[in-house]
């Protein structure tokens, strides 16, 4: 049966700080069954990590996955100003004991993505370079450290912002979709059977719609993945419908009127077994949700008060355990991080606000202290830095865990990159090109990072496993 989907608001006293947070994610950090959150604050240089207690009092790129093998959540962060990604791995006793910087040359990444590209059960990193417009992959050895970056081209002027992983034509091999803003085109790398990737194929979203963000996931049940992307200068959300063979057809768009998206997602609001959208805006005080057909079309808008003009990014988890999708979104002009508890007819509550200190940009989850809570990891991209959040389990999360990144840290993502099932974060850090990699001890703590060269301006970091290799490769 349809279940609607509502939230409520709480809003507690808040501290104001300048923290400008941009982005956030969510997961368990700490193994205690409660999803946590992880926020980048672009103003404070740092991320902050939000352990949940699973009561809803839960407070822009960074990743998580089990880098080393190890058992235990690491963390990747992108860093636009130092041009690297941090890796940070091994999270005990309150802290990562390691931590890897891999540099991305002059790249600027500003984006950061962990996944398995190859299927050789160790995780790979992707950033999206927005100094060189390319896309950087970093084999992983499946012990924490990484090969030199292969890079492929996105286009002159193509100023990449996001990349996503999915196999788009059937072949069980990954590939890339990349975000290109400056372009106004998705481009889409095939994955081929050696690790490499073809040359991009583009799909344009339309004159100046600047596309921003990317999302992956089944909108018309027919068991190929589409897209979903939300076009900044044009006000919209646009839909790609896959064919299957690595090509794309556009659905429809949908007008967001004089919102301006940032992020969007995919999940199933109103349980209904559909998939619906949900995005972020700038300048109309909310956030944006489109309930699924599940024939790849989608209703009107349903919005809801954020009390922020500048929403611009979201996470979807469950905070309260109480079965329906909870909604935690980045708001930068009053820095802070909204919760908007799910209700039962398709709405949120009010959201409850939490200041964020620093300028988070990016953010991502995992159990990082293996205690079954998701855990949140936040770049913060003026302070060079990243924070992890523990979550208790009930929505309410710890105090932040500070660690050093590259030079203006961008995106990150987690993973287990040591094989060591413990979780291990990335970090893409556009300032000094370079790429960072951080082992988790899986007690919530990380080591410090391990620093990897990478192109011009790397901005955006994701793994995966690209090439199903067992064999170490040479690392910077």
């Amino acid at each position: 049966p349809k279940c609607d989907v509502n939230f409520k608001s709480m809003i507690p006293d808040l501290i104001h700080y300048k923290y400008d947070p941009r982005s956030l994610a969510i997961g368990d950090f700490n193994d205690d069954n409660w999803p946590d959150i992880v926020v980048v604050n672009y103003a404070a240089d740092n991320i902050a990590i939000y352990f949940g207690y699973g009561n809803g009092s839960t407070p822009c790129v960074v990743a998580v996955g089990d880098f080393d093998k190890d058992g235990r959540l690491d963390v990747t962060v992108s860093n636009f100003g130092t041009n690297s990604v941090n890796v940070l791995m091994r999270f005990q006793y309150d802290f990562f004991a390691n931590q890897t910087t891999l540099s991305t040359a002059s790249s600027r990444p500003i984006w950061i993505h962990a996944t398995y590209l190859y299927n050789d059960t160790a995780i790979d990193i992707v950033t999206a370079n927005y100094g060189t417009q390319s896309a950087s992959i970093f084999y992983g050895h499946g012990d924490g450290s990484f090969a030199k970056p292969s890079t492929y081209p996105t286009g002159f002027d193509s100023f990449p912002l996001a990349v996503v992983s999915g196999d788009f034509n059937n072949d069980n091999q990954m590939d890339l979709a990349i975000a290109n803003y400056g372009t106004n085109t998705v481009g889409i790398l095939l994955g081929n059977s050696n690790g490499t990737f073809s040359k991009q194929s583009t799909l344009s979203t339309g004159p100046n719609s600047h596309p921003y963000s990317l999302a992956v996931g089944y909108l018309n049940d027919d068991t190929v993945l589409d897209i979903a992307v939300t076009n900044h200068g044009d006000q919209n959300v646009e839909v790609l419908l896959g064919n299957g063979d690595g090509t794309f057809r556009k659905q429809m768009t949908y007008s967001l009127g004089a919102a301006s998206p940032y992020s969007v997602g995919i999940s199933n609001f109103n349980r209904d077994n559909r998939m619906d959208l949900i995005a972020t805006s700038n300048g109309t005080n909310n956030i944006i949700v489109l309930l699924g057909y599940g024939n790849g079309s989608f209703g009107n808008l349903i919005l809801y008060a954020t009390g922020s003009y500048s929403t611009i990014s979201v996470a979807i988890g469950n905070f309260n355990r109480d079965s329906r999708l909870d909604a935690a979104v980045i708001n930068s002009d009053t820095e802070s991080i909204g919760i908007l508890l799910g209700l039962d007819d398709v709405t949120f509550e009010n959201q409850t606000k939490y200041p964020i200190l620093g300028s988070p940009i990016c953010v991502a989850v995992g159990d990082f202290n293996s205690d079954t809570r998701l855990d949140v990891v936040v770049t913060n991209t003026n302070g060079n830095t990243l924070s992890v959040l523990l979550g208790y389990g009930n929505g309410s999360f710890s105090n932040q865990m500070v660690y050093t990144t590259g030079s203006y840290p961008q995106s990150v993502a987690v993973g287990d990159f040591n094989s060591d099932t413990r979780l291990d974060i990335v970090v893409a850090n556009m300032g000094n090109n370079t790429v960072s990699v951080l082992l988790g001890y899986g007690n919530g703590s990380f080591a410090n990072q391990m620093a990897y060269t990478t192109g011009s301006s790397p901005q955006s970091v994701a793994i995966g496993d690209f090439n199903r290799l067992s064999f170490k490769r040479s690392v910077e």
